[in-house]
This record gives structure tokens, C-alpha cells and sequence, in this order.
């Protein structure tokens, strides 16, 4: 019979890692998650169990010790399975990984760890409640502590593997409430309120994701970025188009996995409208010699829209360029540029001097600070609207984007709250300054961070409630493609 039994126990094992391998049994289900993650945790109270199932005691002789090992090793095997499978998958779900990513799958890990955390901690609180009122059944006091503390320490490892998932993948935390949280986690109760905060972001972002994988599957085929004209992306003041960080983030990929063809300006960091437009003007000619395509789209972010509008009223472009987008260029001017060049003209030179050498270091030919700075201000952009005007042969559009408070971006706080005063602002730029030609609106988001001069070029790689950068510039591109461009 022992012998039986013991046959049985490696066979149950070998099977149930089998079929939860083929999907056939789901170990990570609903009902198994409830079970290893609640009763599985309590194994110093299982191996004595056992033990007094295999009848040991301080006179038992070898072959009851081995016989007690034989049923250990396959009960103990599965267990450890079972425990490492849910810390490592805690889930079913058959993802299509080639639209699902690999960060939203282990995010996903995170929220449900965290969930199902919080339902064992409820139960080991009952059941140890329980255990206390019927004195532990005559447990031995140094058994049932020391499953007291084993179990506490896989609970809690479950927890934090939750934890540290979703604080290092889920982008809809932000700088800031990662920040909150980390400070917030060890303290009682509140603790509680910055796991929910956790938790409740890895689900939008997850919930998010997935219906936005399987609309992209779907609109894949139609491409519907595939533009009459290819695209050319024009950066903005103190960036290069690097090699290794792409200025306009994850964009492009996803314009090119829609059907757009994209090229960048090249232009310099820090040179003058008239230097970088000339920039511009280079790169149309290569585009249409390498392309054959008689035009191009030109999507501008910041400064890079008055670098474009110049290259196509003042260096012949007009007849290459099919339409000409700019996202919170400053066409009106910046009144931070304003503050600045109240600075004293020597500091301000000072300056100017120490960030071209800068510059030069990273590429730059002609760095002009001092010149491309004064640029944004509001006097030279009255003067600029005047001596640069549109092109009947161009079609020309525009968007602006707000911040809701100083806290939304803080690198652009004091910017934001000096530009308050003038009307609603992206921190470097005003909506009225942004607009031009036909204006299509203000990107917002639905929560109290708004959208910042940076967020509209995907510079932080980070979603917000009511505004993905990625689907904002896909629809751009696809009324382009609509209007015949």
C-alpha cells in the first residue's frame, strides 16, 4: 500500500506540471492562484502533516524515513513549482506577443500578484485568528511559528515581486507618484491607499494597452499612415535627431509600422532659423532624389516650425513641400524668451559661448545659442510672421498642448507659471502663440497632469489618461493621407 501511494504521489506530480505546461491545467487560474498563494505558503504545517501521515516518530526506523522522503519529494517538487510558477506567471492569459510586449505582459504579472496578495493576507488574517481561539489544535508551538513566519515571508515576497513590477514598468506611474509611493509604502495604512494607487494604474495601463494592440493588429494592413508623400520629422531648440535617443520617441516606429515613410531633419541643436532652414532645404532635395517623390509632409515640434516656414517661403520649398504641421511652435513668440533676454547681454554671451562649445561636442557645425534663443522672442516673431509668409502652394496646420498646474512637468514648473499670466501653456509655449494656419486643437489629457511641450513628442516614453502621443500623431498622419497628402 505504501509502495502505492508513493508511485501515486510522483505520478500526480509528473502529470499536474505536464498539463499546467500545455495549458491544460491552469495552476495559475483563479483557483490556483487562491490555492498557492493561501495554502501552499503554510508548508512548515504540510511537511508535519506528512510526517505524521508516514507515522514518524523520535523510534521510527529507515524504512519509514525513506518511505517518508519518497512521498516528500513529489509533494515537495510540486509545491515549489507551484509557488515559483505563480511569482513567475501568475496567469493564463494567452497574450500575442508580437502585438502584447513583453513589459505590459510582466506589468500585467505585477497587478494580479498584488490583487491576489491582498485576498491571501485576508485569509492567513482569518486563519490565524482562527488557529489562535482553538490553540492551534495541539500544534507544536515551534511548528506552527515557524510557519507562521514562512508564510509570512512568501506572502510577502508575492507582494513585493507585484510591487517592483509595476513600479519599474508601469509608465503611467510617473517620476512623481513612483516617488510618492516608494515614501508612502512602509507607512501603516497609507501604505495601503499607495498600493491601490499602484494597482490602479497597472490596470488602466494594461486594460489600455491591450485594446490598443488588437486595434493595431487590425488597422496594420490598411496602413493608414501610408502617405501620398513621405514624412519628414523636424525637431525643435537644444536636440539633435541621435542615433541612439530618437527626439520624437516612440513615434516614428509607430508611424513606419502603420505604412509612413519617415525622415528627419538633421538639423543643429542649437544654430539660427535661417542656418537650420537651410538644413531643411538640404534634406527635401536628398528625400526627393533618393524617393522620386515629388513633395514631402513636413511635421514640425517647436522651433523646428519656424526653422520649416522659413525653408519653404525663403529657399524655394514651396514647390516640395505638400503641407507643412507644427506642434507648439512658438509662431507668435515665448514670453520666456522675453524674460531672458532681459538678462544682461554679457551674461547672456557668456552663456551663449559655453553652451556652442558644448554643442559643438555633440555635432553642431554653427552653434549660435545666443541668436537661435533671441528667436523665440515675441518682438522677433511679430517681424518673422511678417517677412515669412505662407505659401498658397502649402497646406499648413497646427496644435498646442496645455498644462493643467506647475506639477505636470517639473522641469518646466517656473516656465509654466511665468507664461500663466498669458493664458493656458505647455511651459515654453502659449496656445495662442502655437496656433497657425489651420488649427486643429489642444492635446489634453483627462487627468490633472495636462500635457507639456515635451510630452507632445513622446520625450518622457509615457502615456496619460485621455492622451497617448503615438495614436495622436497615427490620426495626424492618416487625415493627411485622407486630404490627398
Amino acid at each position: 500500500m505504501t509502495f502505492l501511494l508513493i508511485f501515486f504521489l510522483w505520478i500526480f506530480m509528473a502529470a499536474v506540471i505536464v498539463l499546467d505546461c500545455f495549458d491544460k491545467l491552469p495552476l495559475a487560474g483563479a483557483a490556483g492562484k487562491l490555492i498557492g498563494m493561501t495554502v501552499l505558503p503554510h508548508s512548515v504545517i504540510l511537511i508535519w502533516l506528512l510526517s505524521l501521515s508516514a507515522g514518524l516518530n523520535a523510534d521510527s526506523g529507515g524504512r519509514e524515513i525513506f518511505g517518508f522522503i519518497m512521498r516528500f519529494i513529489p509533494v515537495g517538487i510540486l509545491a515549489l513549482y507551484w509557488l515559483v510558477r505563480l511569482a513567475v506567471k501568475p496567469y493564463t492569459v494567452r497574450f500575442d506577443k508580437s502585438t502584447v510586449k513583453l513589459r505590459v505582459r510582466a506589468m500585467y504579472g505585477g497587478k494580479i500578484l498584488l490583487k491576489y496578495t491582498a485576498i491571501s493576507l485576508v485569509f492567513q488574517t482569518a486563519f490565524y485568528i482562527w488557529a489562535v481561539k482553538n490553540s492551534f489544535w495541539g500544534i507544536p508551538k515551534g511548528v506552527w511559528m515557524a510557519d507562521a513566519v514562512t508564510a509570512g515571508l512568501i506572502v510577502f515576497g508575492y507582494g513585493f515581486n507585484g510591487i517592483i513590477r509595476i513600479a519599474c514598468l508601469c509608465r503611467r506611474l510617473g517620476i512623481v507618484k513612483r516617488l510618492v509611493a516608494f515614501f508612502l509604502l512602509p507607512v501603516p495604512i497609507v501604505g495601503i491607499f499607495a498600493l491601490a494607487v499602484m494597482y490602479k494604474a497597472a490596470k488602466a495601463e494594461y486594460d489600455y494597452e491591450t485594446t490598443r494592440a488588437a486595434c493595431d493588429s487590425q488597422r496594420v494592413e490598411s496602413q493608414v499612415c501610408a502617405t501620398k508623400y513621405p514624412i519628414l520629422l523636424v525637431h525643435g531648440l537644444g536636440f539633435r535627431d541621435w542615433r541612439y535617443f530618437n527626439y520624437w520617441g516612440r513615434i516614428p516606429k509607430e508611424l513606419i509600422k502603420n505604412g509612413a515613410r519617415i525622415y528627419y531633419g538633421n538639423q543643429e541643436a542649437f544654430a539660427s532659423v535661417e542656418t537650420n532652414a537651410e538644413e531643411i532645404r538640404r534634406r527635401i532635395l536628398a528625400i526627393r532624389e533618393e524617393t522620386g517623390c515629388e513633395k514631402v509632409n513636413i511635421i514640425a515640434h517647436s522651433k523646428g516650425g519656424l526653422d520649416a516656414r522659413y525653408a519653404v517661403t525663403k529657399l524655394g520649398m514651396e514647390d516640395y513641400v505638400a503641407s507643412l504641421t507644427t506642434v507648439a511652435t512658438p509662431h507668435r513668440g515665448s514670453q520666456v524668451s522675453d524674460m531672458g533676454n532681459k538678462v544682461s547681454d554679457s551674461i547672456y554671451r557668456q552663456v551663449s559661448d559655453f553652451m556652442n562649445k558644448r554643442f559643438r561636442k555633440f555635432g553642431d557645425v554653427s552653434p549660435d545659442f545666443y541668436t537661435a534663443c533671441h528667436q523665440l522672442s515675441s518682438d522677433f516673431a511679430e517681424r518673422f510672421n511678417n517677412d515669412v509668409p505662407d505659401s498658397d502652394k502649402v497646406y499648413y496646420q497646427s496644435y498646442a498642448s496645455i498644462m493643467k498646474n506647475a506639477l505636470s512637468f517639473g522641469l518646466l514648473s517656473f516656465t509654466y507659471l511665468i507664461l500663466k499670466k498669458f493664458g493656458r501653456n505647455d511651459g515654453l509655449v502659449t496656445e495662442e502663440s502655437a496656433k497657425w494656419g489651420n488649427f486643429k486643437g489642444v492635446y489634453e489629457s483627462k487627468g490633472m497632469r495636462g500635457i507639456s511641450h515635451g510630452d507632445t513628442i513622446d520625450l518622457a516614453r509615457e502615456d496619460f489618461k485621455g492622451y497617448d502621443p503615438r495614436e495622436e500623431y497615427v490620426k495626424m498622419v492618416a487625415e493627411l493621407k485622407d486630404m490627398g497628402y
